[in-house]
C-alpha cells in the first residue's frame, strides 16, 4: 500500500526537486559555454623575442675583437715576414701603418664614431709596442734588454700622454680615454726597470716603489673620476704593497746600523704617505684601515735601528714601547678616524707582544700538572725545575713579565670608554696575574719561596672577589697550581692542603662567593684526607673512612645552611665528589667497599630526612642495596635470592606507603617491579636447579602471591604470582611429561587436539562470556 504525504508536505518536496534541477542546469550552461569559448579562441600567440644584448654593446665587442685581430696580424708580420724586407722597405712599412692607424681616430671622430676611434687608438698604441721591438731587434739587439725597456716605456708612455693631450684638444671633438691611461700604467715601469737594469739593490728599488705610488697617489688626489684616476690607484696601492713587502724583508735582513737606518727611512716614507692618504680620505672606515697600516708601518721603521743594536731578546720590548708610545697620538688634534686606526695598530703590536711570551706563560701555568704522575718524588731544584722538570724553558723568557706587565698598564690607563674601562681593568688583572705566576721560574727562586708567592698571590686575590668574579676565578685557579706543584713533597703537600683548606672556609666566611669557597674547602679537605692516609701508610681502602668525613661534614653543613642558601647546593655537591671519592679508593677491598656503600647510604638517608630533600632516599635505598650486594659478594654468596630479597622488600615497603598515600596508584605501579625484582631473577635459576628446595620454596611463594592478589583483587601480584606458579609446576613435571610423550601411541595427540577444537567449537559462546567476565573482575581489582 503507497503511502502519500499531506498536500503541503508534497508541495515542499516538488519545490526542492525543481530547485536542485535549476541548479544543475545552470551549471551545464556555464560549462557549455566555456566550452564554446575553448573551441573558438584563437592560438596563443608568442611573445615577440627580445634581443639578448644592446646594439652598443655589439658595438664595442665587435671593435675590440677587431683591434685585437689586427694587432695580431700586425704581431705577426713584425716577427714572421719581417724577414723578407729589407731595411728601408720595414721602416717604411712600420711607420707608414703606425702612422696611419695614429692619425684615423682624427676623421673618426669629426663623423661622430668616437668607439671606433678608440678601438683604432687602441691598435695604434699595441703598435708603437711593437715599433719599439721592432727598433730594438734592428738596431739595439746588443744593449742591455732590461735598460731598452725602460728607455723605451718612458719614450712610450710621453708619446702616449701627447697622442692622448693632442686628440683631447681637437675643438667640439671628445677625448679619447685610453691613451691617457694606457700612458700612466706604461709610465709605472721606467724607474723600476732603470733601478733593475743598474741592479742598484733592494734598497734602491723599495725606494723606487716608494716614489711611484707616491706619484700615483699625486694624480689619483688630483684627477677627477675616470679611467686615469682608477688606473692611479691600482698603481699607488699595488705599487705601495710591493714596497712594504720588500721594506719587511729589509727589516728582517738588516744586519748593520747602516742597513737599518737605510730601512728606517724608507718605511718612514711610506708610513708617511699611507697616513697622508688616511687624512685626505673621506669614508671614516677606510681612514682607519689607512692608520692602522700606517701605524704599522711607522712601529715597525722605530724599531729597525734599536733592534739591530741590542740583543735579540729587545726586539719585542723595544716595538712595544713604540707602539706604546704611539698611543699618544690619541691625544692629538688629528682627525677621530685617524686616531682611532692608530690606536688600532698599537693594539695589534701590544697583541702580537702578547702571543710572544704566550709560551712562558703556558710552561708556567700548566708544568705543575705533570706532579700528578710524580708525587712526592723529591724537591725541586728551584722554581724553575718545579714547571718544567728540567725540559723545555722558552729563550728570553725574561721579557714575559715585561710585556705582561706594560700591556696592563695600558689597559688600566688608557680605556677611558666607561663600557670597555671595566673589561680593560680586569684583563689588566689577568696580565698582571700572569707575570707575577711567571716571576719564580724565571729568576729561578726556591722551590718553598715559589709556593709561598703562590699562596700570596690567593690570599691577594681573594678579598677582591667580593666586588667582582675574575679575582675570585683567579684565585681558585691559582689554589689548584699550588696545590698541584705541592705534590713533590710529602710535607709541602700536606701544608699546603691544610693551608688552602683554611684560607677557602675563612674566605668562604668573610670575603663572601661562599658558593665557589665553600666547595673549594671541601675539595681540598677531602684532597688533605687522602694525603693523611698516604703520609700515614694507609692503604686506599682505609683511606676512604676517612675521606667519608669530609662528606658527612658537608651534609651536616647543608643541613645548617637549609635550603634558602644559595651554598647548600654547591656543598651538597661537593659532599657527592667527597663520597665518590670514598668509593673509588674503597673499590679494592669488598669488605671495606660494603662499609663504605653503608656509610654513604646513612648520610644519603639522614639527607633524605629534611623535608626539602625528600627525593635522596632513592639513592640512599640504591647505596644500601649496593652495600648488601657488596657484602655478600664478599662472603660468596651465589644464591641470587639474597641479592633480591633486600630490593624486592624495600620497593615493596616504599609501594605499600604510595598505595596508601593515593588509592588511585595501581598494584602495577607499586608492587609490579618489587615482585618483579624476585621472581623473575628466581625462576630463571630453578629452570636451570637440579635440586628441588628452590621450586618448592618459589612455587609456595607464587601461591601465596596469588592467593593474596586474589583476596585483595591486586591485579600484579594475581598475574605474577600464578605466571610464575604454573611455570614453577611446567618445570616439575616436565620429566614426567616427556615420558608421556613417549609412552602415548601416535594418533592420540591429533585425537585428543580435535576433541579439543569441537569442544571449543561447541562452547565458543559461552567461553567468549566467562573470559568477558573474568576480564571485567580484574579490571576491577587494584
Amino acid at each position: 500500500m503507497t503511502h502519500l504525504p499531506p498536500p503541503a508536505e508534497e508541495l515542499r518536496l516538488l519545490d526542492a526537486e525543481l530547485w536542485q534541477l535549476d541548479a544543475r542546469r545552470a551549471q551545464l550552461l556555464t560549462r557549455r559555454a566555456w566550452l564554446l569559448a575553448a573551441l573558438h579562441r584563437p592560438p596563443p600567440t608568442p611573445p615577440p623575442t627580445r634581443p639578448e644584448t644592446s646594439a652598443p654593446r655589439v658595438q664595442n665587442v665587435l671593435l675590440v675583437l677587431g683591434g685585437v685581430l689586427l694587432a695580431l696580424a700586425a704581431m705577426a708580420f713584425t716577427l714572421v715576414g719581417w724577414g723578407r724586407l729589407g731595411i728601408a722597405g720595414r721602416s717604411v712599412v712600420l711607420g707608414a701603418v703606425t702612422l696611419a692607424v695614429l692619425a684615423a681616430p682624427v676623421p673618426l671622430l669629426r663623423r661622430g664614431l668616437g668607439a671606433t676611434a678608440e678601438a683604432v687608438a687602441g691598435l695604434g698604441l699595441a703598435l708603437t709596442v711593437l715599433d719599439a721591438y721592432a727598433l730594438y731587434e734592428v738596431a739595439w739587439s746588443g744593449v742591455d734588454g732590461t735598460g731598452y725597456a725602460a728607455v723605451a716605456a718612458a719614450v712610450l708612455a710621453s708619446v702616449w700622454a701627447g697622442y692622448g693631450w693632442a686628440l683631447g684638444a681637437l675643438p667640439g671633438r671628445p677625448a679619447l680615454r685610453l691613451p691617457l691611461p694606457g700612458a700612466l700604467a706604461v709610465a709605472q715601469l721606467p724607474v723600476l726597470l732603470g733601478a733593475v737594469a743598474l741592479d742598484a739593490g733592494l734598497t734602491a728599488v723599495a725606494s723606487v716603489l716608494v716614489v711611484s705610488a707616491a706619484a700615483d697617489t699625486l694624480v689619483a688626489s688630483r684627477w677627477g673620476a675616470g679611467p686615469v684616476r682608477v688606473v692611479a690607484l691600482v698603481g699607488a696601492y699595488g705599487m705601495g704593497g710591493w714596497a712594504a713587502l720588500v721594506g719587511g724583508l729589509l727589516w728582517v735582513g738588516a744586519a748593520g746600523p747602516g742597513a737599518a737606518v737605510r730601512v728606517t727611512v724608507l718605511l718612514v716614507l711610506l708610513a708617511a704617505l699611507v697616513l697622508a692618504v688616511a687624512r685626505r680620505l673621506a669614508r671614516p672606515e677606510h681612514a682607519v684601515a689607512h692608520a692602522v697600516v700606517g701605524g704599522l708601518l711607522l712601529v715597525a721603521a722605530l724599531g729597525a735601528l734599536p733592534r739591530v743594536l741590542l740583543p735579540a731578546g729587545w726586539t719585542v720590548p723595544l716595538h712595544l714601547a713604540c707602539a706604546v708610545g704611539l698611543l699618544g697620538a690619541v691625544r692629538t688634534q688629528l682627525p677621530l678616524p685617524m686616531r682611532r686606526g692608530l690606536a688600532g695598530a698599537s693594539a695589534t703590536v701590544q697583541a702580537l707582544a702578547l702571543v710572544s711570551v704566550a709560551p712562558v706563560v703556558a710552561v708556567a701555568l700548566v708544568g705543575p700538572v705533570a706532579w700528578v704522575g710524580r708525587v712526592w718524588s723529591g724537591e725541586p731544584s728551584d722554581a724553575r725545575a718545579a714547571v718544567t722538570g728540567g725540559g723545555f724553558w722558552p729563550a728570553h723568557s725574561w721579557t714575559a713579565p715585561v710585556v705582561l706587565v706594560t700591556v696592563a698598564a695600558v689597559l688600566a690607563s688608557a680605556v677611558r670608554d666607561p663600557d670597555w674601562r671595566g673589561r680593560a681593568r680586569g684583563g689588566a688583572l689577568g696580565l698582571v696575574w700572569a707575570a707575577v705566576l711567571t716571576l719564580p721560574a724565571l729568576l729561578e727562586l726556591p722551590y718553598p719561596a715559589a709556593l709561598l708567592v703562590q699562596f700570596l698571590t690567593v690570599t691577594a686575590l681573594l678579598p677582591a672577589s667580593r666586588a667582582r668574579l675574575l679575582p675570585l676565578v683567579l684565585a681558585l685557579v691559582t689554589s689548584v697550581l699550588l696545590a698541584l706543584s705541592a705534590l713533590a713533597t710529602q710535607t709541602a703537600t700536606l701544608v699546603v692542603l691544610a693551608a688552602l683548606v683554611l684560607l677557602c672556609a675563612g674566605g668562604a666566611r668573610f670575603a663572601g662567593r661562599a658558593a665557589f669557597l665553600a666547595p673549594a674547602a671541601l675539595g681540598y679537605a677531602a684532597a688533605l684526607a687522602v694525603a693523611v692516609g698516604g703520609a700515614a701508610g694507609w692503604a686506599p681502602a682505609h683511606t676512604a673512612l676517612l675521606v667519608l668525613v669530609v662528606a658527612t661534614a658537608a651534609a651536616l653543613l647543608a643541613a645548617r645552611l637549609g635550603n634558602g642558601s644559595e651554598v647548600t647546593v654547591p656543598v651538597e655537591a661537593a659532599g657527592v665528589a667527597a663520597g665518590l671519592l670514598a668509593v673509588g679508593l674503597a673499590a679494592t677491598d669488598p669488605a671495606l667497599l660494603a662499609l663504605v656503600l653503608g656509610l654513604c647510604g646513612a648520610v644519603t638517608a639522614a639527607t633524605a630526612a629534611r623535608g626539602d630533600r625528600r627525593p635522596a632516599g632513592y639513592p640512599a635505598t640504591g647505596l644500601f642495596v649496593l652495600a648488601a650486594w657488596v657484602r655478600l659478594a664478599a662472603w660468596e654468596v651465589t644464591a641470587p635470592e639474597a641479592y633480591t630479597l633486600p630490593v624486592s622488600v624495600a620497593a615493596l615497603l616504599a609501594g605499600a606507603v604510595r598505595r596508601r598515600r593515593d588509592t588511585r596508584v595501581t598494584s602495577w605501579t607499586a608492587y609490579g617491579a618489587g615482585l618483579a625484582v624476585t621472581l623473575l631473577p628466581s625462576l630463571a635459576a630453578t629452570w636451570s636447579d637440579v635440586h628441588g628446595t628452590r621450586p618448592l620454596l618459589l612455587g609456595a611463594a607464587a601461591l601465596v602471591l596469588t592467593l593474596l592478589g586474589a583476596r585483595h583483587r591486586l591485579r600484579a601480584p594475581l598475574v605474577l604470582g600464578g605466571a610464575v606458579l604454573v611455570l614453577v609446576a611446567l618445570h616439575e613435571l616436565a620429566p614426567y611429561l616427556v615420558q608421556l610423550a613417549g609412552a602415548v601411541p601416535r594418533w592420540v595427540p591429533p585425537a585428543l587436539a580435535g576433541a579439543v577444537l569441537l569442544g571449543v567449537g561447541a562452547t565458543y559462546e559461552r567461553r567468549l562470556r566467562d573470559v568477558r567476565r573474568v576480564r571485567e573482575a580484574l579490571g576491577r581489582m587494584g
